[in-house]
């Protein structure tokens, strides 16, 4: 009988020139508008008390609804098993472990008769498993869960009243129909996003006792009149810390905030800290014997931008005494980050103030030249040391109960967002995310490149430039100057899908820190103050001028765009000069003094303009964009959120709309219905392509000389 040779070993012993051919790698694509819907977003990270798991929120766009959707998924924390859905969603978000790890507890926004009801709170098993059960049933909803020490108690805060709780249980059979109508008292009325504010309605904090899986009826714990947001247990569990600012009118006043208490049985509420200032997150250390915060102190001039700290107070008899800043010496931003358009656009947030198990630090994320990374603060001295390096954004993170282990969420210029477990001693990470690597492994990209320019004064600029696939350095490309807006914030070592598919559409993309950005120090950023917009427009300009000297930019083609503070330089760009062939400005002010007016935020104190446009018509009109309108002659396009209450369109685009009209200037003015000002980075996944498409559409009518008729006058 034959003895059949594997066909294996007939193979490996063929001459090389019979090998087998390897199959050939799939080509890649360029990234597209559209991949948008595509994308799979990880949010809110929140590591369990003993480290082992990581519950967080899954973000999908729903194409088909034009829509986000949300979920709840379980990850171990070595990586070593893939991460699992753990709710159905759609609309679930905000998980929270219990002290023992055993529970979940999580928000919902239930669906009922095709209305979208109340968030309200659902508690899960871990061990058991089963359905999600409601805990919360309250008219208007619930925030996200707070465990005690002990995990006996859930805290939320709510704005239920007591008279909502009395009709949910009583239904009137003959309600009086209440009036719509607003009478407004305060100059502060209403939010981008959030529409007009019920000062009669602030939120207070309740609690529900948990007893073998069961809950009681949540019980109001404050009734404070100025209402009560981040709740945070004493470590004994016998106490309610909350911020709260009792004062009624604020906006007369240089910033201020507060820290009140409340027993955790209910009751009146007690002063713990009155600060000069603004304060962010706030912990207790492990012993409970120091309090630990981010935020700004105000200084005298009042100043543009204040930048963040790290400040500690010592307790004691529950009152905090006079806040010590950690890192006074420290010149960069304690809890800041760097802008994107891909932060998650639904699911929350995490982060913070973590102090190590033996208080001998903190752990924070701080904005630094462009990047955002997790840094060890001294708890005595303040000596800020590295936890994670590199050129990449921590977007969010969480701590385990001692502190040792991290879950971070980290993106750069070529990824979208990973979660990574992180070890607190020696920053090692381990990934436990990979939602978008096999989109990304066919897509054709190239991180952003560092570019350090001198601008007209000496003073040294950070721009990021994404370069076209495949650039090629004999040739000269057109460029598009990409302005942020804050104008206090700054771009960064991020994932920004406009940069990259602007690249992908044959341009050089610039988008730099001008002066006023953030994470290069607080003169860096308070230098614009009552010269705003100016000087940081000539540094804008000058790095125009240094992508033609370094031969990559073709200066008979170069565009303008940005959004926010970055649409008022773009009109203030094009009102002053003339090189750019076509502009975009978007969500912008063109005329300061109307904004003054109707922003949903005001400027009362003298950070942007020393006075009232009544008391200084001069100044407002000096560095408005509108008042040189006539020296425009830049093709315009106008970009704009019909909801958008921060930047309100009649003061930004309809403005340069109707006089460039009048001008017989090509203008054209693009219009989003029920979109706010986050119309870039959360608003329908539709509008986000269109806008998209807009922007460079026009670009591509005026330097690469495509027909759009969709742009003509019909």
């Amino acid at each position: 009988m034959t003895r059949k040779i594997p066909l294996i070993l007939i193979l490996a012993a063929a001459p090389a020139q019979f090998a087998l051919a390897q199959p050939a790698a799939a080509p890649k694509r360029l990234i597209a508008e559209t991949d948008v819907t595509k994308f799979v977003w990880s949010a809110d990270p929140q590591i369990s008390p003993d480290g082992q798991r990581v519950a967080f929120v899954r973000v999908d766009a729903n194409e088909k609804k034009d829509d986000y959707e949300t979920s709840i998924w379980i990850v171990s924390s070595d990586g070593k098993t893939p991460p699992r859905a753990f709710t159905l969603g759609p609309r679930d978000s905000a998980p929270r472990f219990s002290p023992d790890g055993s529970l979940l507890a999580f928000v919902r926004v239930a669906e009922r008769e095709g209305k979208r009801q109340p968030p309200q709170l659902y508690l899960m098993s871990l061990s058991s498993g089963g359905e999600p059960r409601a805990i919360t049933d309250l008219p208007k909803g619930a925030s996200a869960a707070l465990f005690s020490p002990d995990g006996k108690t859930i805290v939320f805060a709510s704005t239920t009243t007591d008279d909502d709780l009395k009709a949910a249980k009583n239904p009137p059979k003959d309600a009086a129909k209440e009036s719509d109508v607003k009478v407004i008292t305060r100059a502060v009325y209403r939010a981008n996003g959030a529409g007009y504010d019920d000062p009669t309605r602030k939120a207070q904090l309740y609690a529900l006792t948990l007893s073998d899986r069961s809950s009681t009826e949540p019980r109001r714990l404050t009734s404070d009149p100025f209402g009560a947001a981040a709740p945070l247990f004493s470590k004994d569990g016998a106490t309610l810390f909350y911020r709260s600012l009792h004062v009624k009118e604020p906006y007369y006043e240089t910033s201020r905030s507060q820290i009140w208490s409340v027993s955790a049985a209910g009751g009146d509420s007690k002063s713990v800290l009155d600060f000069d200032g603004n304060i962010g997150d706030f912990d207790f250390s492990p012993d409970g014997a120091r309090l630990a915060f981010g935020g700004a102190k105000n200084e005298k001039p009042v100043r543009s931008h204040d930048q963040s700290d790290l400040f500690v107070a010592e307790m004691s008899g529950g009152v905090a005494g006079v806040p010590a800043n950690l890192t006074a010496g420290y010149d960069y931003e304690v809890g800041g980050g760097v802008g994107g358009d891909q932060a998650p656009p639904r699911g929350g947030s995490a982060g913070g103030i973590t102090w190590t198990a033996d208080s001998s630090a903190i752990l924070v994320r701080v904005g630094e030249q462009g990047r955002a990374n997790l840094k060890r603060v001294d708890s005595r001295t303040g000596a800020v040391t590295p936890v994670t390096k590199g050129d990449q954004d921590v977007m969010q993170y969480s701590a385990s109960g001692d502190a040792k282990t991290l879950v971070a969420l980290i993106s750069n210029t070529v990824v979208l967002g990973d979660l990574n477990a992180v070890d607190a001693a020696t920053g090692q990470t381990t990934k436990l995310t990979s939602f978008n690597d096999d989109l990304f492994a066919g897509l054709d990209l190239t991180p952003a490149e560092d570019v350090w320019y001198t601008s007209f004064d000496g003073r040294k600029i950070h721009t990021l430039v994404q370069k076209p696939p495949h650039f090629d350095a004999s040739r000269r490309y057109p460029l598009i100057l990409n302005i942020h807006g804050g104008p206090h914030a700054a771009y960064g070592h991020t994932f920004d899908h406009e940069m990259q598919w602007m690249a992908a559409k044959g341009y050089v993309v610039l988008y730099p820190n001008p002066r006023g950005s953030t994470t290069y120090g607080q003169d860096f950023a308070n230098i614009i103050q009552h010269n705003y917009p100016g000087d940081d427009a000539k540094d804008l300009l000058v790095g125009v001028d240094e992508m033609v000297k370094r031969g990559w930019a073709d200066p008979a083609r170069l565009a303008v765009t940005g959004g926010s503070g970055g649409g008022v330089l773009t009109n203030w760009i094009v009102t002053h000069d003339q090189r750019f062939k076509a502009a975009a400005s978007q969500r912008s002010i063109s005329d300061w003094a109307g904004f003054w007016y109707t922003a949903d935020f005001v400027l009362f104190q003298p950070t942007w303009f020393k006075a009232a446009p009544w008391q200084d018509p001069k100044d407002f009109a000096a560095r408005s964009a509108i008042t040189f309108v006539g020296n425009v002659k830049t093709p315009l396009m106008l970009i704009e959120g019909e909801d958008d209450l921060r930047t309100p369109p009649p003061d930004g685009g309809e403005q340069m709309f109707r006089a460039l009209k009048y001008m017989k200037v090509d203008t054209v003015m693009v219009r989003f219905p029920g979109e706010s000002h986050e119309l870039s980075r959360s608003g329908k996944p539709s509008h986000r392509i269109e806008r998209l498409r807009h922007i460079v559409g026009w670009f591509d009518k005026y330097l690469m000389g495509v027909a759009k008729p969709e742009y003509e006058v019909k």
